[in-house]
């Protein structure tokens, strides 16, 4: 019997070392700011939460308005 070969492609790593930094500079400043702010950042997710679900409402409302 023949060995089968494997069909699962294998990644190359072509991608840059500056976004990958720029993603870890940006989650380790927003985990300080949680942890060293945290009633303020709960205050600036509530804000962003009620703006979008203000966003989604207003988003239900102009396709009603239209159908």
């Amino acid at each position: 019997m023949s060995k089968k070969s494997s069909m699962i492609p294998m990644p190359t790593g072509g991608s840059s070392v500056v976004p990958k930094l720029i993603t870890g500079l940006v989650g380790l400043a927003l985990f300080a700011i949680v942890v060293r702010h945290p009633s303020e950042a709960a205050g600036w997710m509530t804000d962003i939460f009620g703006w979008l679900g203000g966003v989604v409402d207003g988003l239900a409302s102009f396709i009603r308005q239209v159908a």
